[in-house]
């Protein structure tokens, strides 16, 4: 199998493999990309509790993969939540540092607003609420 063929959702395997390394690269070349004519994973959270306040870094964030939920705490106490599925072709977002980061193609999006930073993805996440209790932080009907 050539190295460089682009996957289904345009992912070599070389990337594919230094984006996820070994171990990880038969479950994100399975689950990476999605498609928006299925129930999303978000619909069966509402409502109730994600995450927890400690389990996003302040000025970051942290991806809940099979729920497809991008959390984000841009400034102390600020949560935020995205669809964590790459609105350039539908690949699931991999990583967040000071930006939400989808690995496939290179788009960035910005943690506070989800808005893009870097193509080549044109529109921004999906935004959803969320409320923080305590320390839960609950996804929002």
């Amino acid at each position: 199998m050539d190295p460089e063929k682009p996957r289904p959702c345009g992912m070599t395997r070389r990337r594919m493999l230094g984006a996820t390394g070994a171990a990880g690269a038969v479950a994100a070349g399975a689950g990476a990309c999605s498609s928006t004519n299925e129930p999303q994973p978000q619909d069966s959270l509402r409502g109730t509790v994600v995450a927890q306040t400690s389990d996003v870094p302040q000025g970051s964030g942290t991806v809940l993969v099979d729920d497809k939920l991008v959390l984000t705490q841009p400034e102390q106490g600020e949560f935020q939540a995205y669809s964590a599925v790459c609105t350039h072709a539908g690949c699931t977002i991999q990583e967040v540092t000071e930006r939400i980061r989808c690995l496939c193609h290179g788009s960035e999006f910005d943690i506070a607003t989800g808005e893009v930073v870097a193509g080549p993805a044109n529109d921004p996440l999906e935004k959803f609420t969320v409320s923080v209790d305590g320390t839960d932080i609950t996804l929002e009907d």
